[in-house]
């Protein structure tokens, strides 16, 4: 798909439907690798990727009866950019109430551009212990990596010039449901 709109112009990626299409299959996915949901634990990076954590959860615990554990993780502090973000940055705080280490770890952002936030997120997580293993879970994967990170679990894809711009909306944090991007994109 093509999408050619004038500057500041607006383009669904994404509808409600779409969106939770693409939780259901990632949650089918992390389950497929490994059914023994008691080793495994959600890790949401704020501020959108702690709903789609939460939601994967509820679509894995639905399937196995089993509840797992979501945490919330704030990268602010861990990025490479910190100065050149805001002279105040403000932190919303990491939550991670259960134990890292031996955890089968999966990261839940919202989309995955150049692997900068990631970095910082898996920086993060060794802090607070040494899992068994980390697994990456994306909605969009927009490409333009400027690290070598890949995501295990994806939505959808999609190629983005750069100076454009994928935003996701959730009605957790924005009160409506879409994924959108501004300037020109093709999907794969």
């Amino acid at each position: 798909m093509t999408a050619r709109m004038a500057h500041g112009e607006a383009a669904a990626l994404m509808d409600r439907a779409q969106i939770e299409s693409a939780v259901d299959r990632i949650a089918s996915e992390i389950l497929a690798r490994d059914s023994q949901p008691g080793r495994l634990a959600l890790v949401g990076i704020r501020s959108r990727g702690v709903p789609l954590a939460r939601r994967i959860a509820a679509r894995i615990a639905s399937r196995t009866g089993e509840s797992v554990p979501v945490g919330a993780l704030d990268i602010t502090l861990y990025r490479d950019d910190l100065t050149g973000v805001r002279s105040q940055p403000i932190v919303r705080g990491t939550d991670l109430a259960f134990p890292i280490a031996g955890k089968r770890i999966v990261l839940v952002d919202d989309v995955l551009f150049t692997g900068r936030t990631i970095r910082a997120a898996l920086d993060e997580i060794i802090d607070f212990g040494r899992p068994e293993r980390i697994e990456l879970a994306v909605l969009v994967d927009r490409g333009g990596r400027e690290l070598p990170i890949q995501p295990d679990y994806v939505g959808v894809t999609t190629t983005v010039p750069p100076g454009s711009t994928v935003q996701v909306l959730l009605q957790e944090e924005d009160g409506r449901e879409e994924v959108v991007f501004l300037g020109e994109a093709e999907s794969a």
